[in-house]
């Protein structure tokens, strides 16, 4: 890919922290730095900053930002997040919170939460490559659901790659409670389902069950 196409790319990520109105986290190394554009430019694309007051958002407005919001963060597309979501309707418990139950366990939502990814792309690429192992065995679905006692594990050819071995580096402490890391033996465990108290996603599921129950 050229490098314009890249710029690009790049630039209709950085729009949509910049419509949520906050960091979304979808750019790995790039969002820590100062030359995320929340940093730079945090005010809506098509609204320059301080020159007038931004539009008002109706709540069919809010929830689809949010519902779109959400999408953006875990990498999922339109299809996918509505079976998502009446997976999440028909089970017992917040159905809001069982979405994000959902969205947290897939295999590349979790390889990025254990620190082996900058991003939840650049995740989903590493699983897509045949990188990871799911109880010992090979895995290049992004989307799988995982459970409590699984185990991922880096693959031995994977362990040199420059980028995994970065994120490991600059991923150390972030591990979410839910998860265990084995640094040494390039391993996690999925220890619970996560609760909400323990998702730093900053979405409200809620509106989004509601925008869909519409």
């Amino acid at each position: 890919m050229s490098k314009s196409k890249n710029a690009v790319s790049g630039d209709a990520r950085c729009r949509q922290c910049r419509r949520a109105g906050e960091k979304l986290y979808i750019k790995g190394a790039r969002c820590y730095s100062k030359k995320c554009a929340i940093e730079r430019r945090n005010y809506a694309p098509g609204w320059q900053g301080n020159t007038g007051r931004p539009p008002k958002i109706t709540d069919y407005g809010s929830q689809l930002r949010e519902k779109q919001k959400m999408r953006q963060v875990y990498r999922v597309l339109e299809g996918p997040f509505r079976a998502y979501v009446a997976e999440a309707t028909r089970r017992r418990g917040i159905t809001g919170e069982n979405l994000l139950q959902l969205l947290e366990l897939r295999l590349d939502n979790a390889v990025f939460r254990l620190g082996f990814a900058t991003s939840r792309a650049q995740a989903r690429q590493f699983v897509n490559h045949g990188h990871f192992l799911v109880n010992g065995r090979t895995v290049d679905i992004p989307s799988i659901q995982l459970r409590p006692g699984d185990v991922v594990t880096l693959a031995e050819s994977a362990r040199r790659n420059p980028l995994i071995q970065d994120a490991l580096a600059s991923g150390a402490g972030r591990v979410p409670s839910w998860l265990s890391l084995d640094v040494n033996q390039f391993s996690g465990k999925v220890i619970t389902a996560p609760r909400r108290d323990e998702v730093d996603t900053t979405v409200k599921e809620q509106i989004i069950i509601e925008f869909y129950s519409r």
